[in-house]
């Protein structure tokens, strides 16, 4: 049994996102003697370089920062090993080549979007709210070779309201995540935390019905579902919409790409993001991907069983904006 203070802590990630838990981590007394972040890139139109918002965060806070272009340069890995982590901490990071990951005694822990082992992959926010799911959550697990496989050591689940979009689950989803964060490393520190391997809940899906809860520790987490669901990375042809989809799964779609990067179509011979919109469940007049407009107030798409109204959009080249202005200016074909 250790004090969690006493922890020598190297933090890895680099959005946003992951400064939440390293805050959260400080905040807690946590004694982090690195951070290990991307390297600075060329962004905007001037191409400067920009540092990472975890960069930025450890130098507003004086932490020591490592920034490697090859995680497995030797020059990288000596510096690493000087730090003498008792336990690393990976939050939105890349993947770690094992002779990172199996360095400190205690090991690496990840924080994941999502109640493992569903959604293991890249975008698991995003496919949450794709397919309708109206409950999410975190894990914090040990890594290991296969990604996101790991065994679980806490998890915490929260709701995804109807109208949620991907940008607001995630705005939630760091806040709660940074807290099991927390609750992780003392857990880890004082021995409480027993490591779960997944596949023992794995093996539990293929018989879970509604009100079949899994215990994690202290918590119990529902599995309503029957099939493990993954959430791979987000290609262009993913955010393209296909209007003979129902209006339910339109929807989920363009709340679930929302605000980034964003579900698009083409009208006109162009690219048309969507960023909100609302449904109207009705037998269409139109056809499945044809839009209906009075040029002034409403522009609405037709699906298999409805429209689409958009309400927040950006054509392309156009700077993003609320339907009701975007009409104000837009010339239809014809008109």
């Amino acid at each position: 049994m250790k004090d969690y203070k006493s922890l020598r802590i190297v933090f890895m990630g680099t959005p946003e996102f992951a400064v939440a838990s390293l805050d959260a981590l400080i905040k807690a007394g946590c004694n982090i003697v690195g951070v290990i972040t991307a390297p600075d890139k060329p962004a905007g139109r001037g191409m400067q370089l920009q540092q990472s918002a975890v960069k930025k965060y450890a130098a507003e806070h004086g932490l020591n920062t490592l920034q490697p272009e090859k995680l497995k340069h030797p020059e990288f890995l000596i510096a690493l090993k000087s730090l003498h982590a008792d336990l690393q901490i990976v939050v939105a990071f890349r993947m770690l080549p094992e002779i990172v990951w199996n360095m400190p005694p205690m090991g690496t822990v990840n924080l994941h979007g999502s109640l493992l082992p569903q959604y293991r992959g890249a975008a698991p926010i995003n496919w949450a709210v794709i397919n309708g799911e109206t409950e999410t959550g975190v894990t914090t697990f040990k890594l290991k070779h296969e990604i996101d496989t790991g065994d679980i050591l806490l998890q915490e689940s929260f709701p995804i309201d109807e109208d949620e979009t991907a940008g607001e689950v995630h705005d939630k989803m760091k806040v709660i995540g940074a807290g099991l964060l927390v609750r992780t490393v003392k857990g880890l520190a004082d021995g409480s935390l027993q490591e779960k391997p997944q596949e023992l809940l794995i093996s539990t899906l293929g018989m879970a019905i509604d009100n079949t809860r899994v215990v994690h520790q202290d918590k119990s987490i529902p599995m309503h579902k029957t099939s493990l669901k993954h959430a791979p990375k987000i290609h262009t042809d993913t955010c393209r919409i296909n209007w003979s989809l129902t209006v339910e799964e339109v929807y989920n779609m363009i709340r679930g790409l929302s605000p980034y990067p964003a579900a698009f179509t083409i009208m006109n011979e162009k690219m048309l993001k969507i960023f909100r919109s609302k449904k109207e469940i009705v037998f269409p007049s139109s056809t499945e991907g044809d839009y209906e407009t009075d040029g002034k107030t409403f522009l609405k798409f037709a699906c298999s069983n409805g429209y689409i109204h958009l309400l927040e959009i950006q054509l392309e080249g156009k700077k993003k904006m609320e339907i009701t202005e975007f009409l104000r200016g837009y010339r239809f074909n014809g008109n």
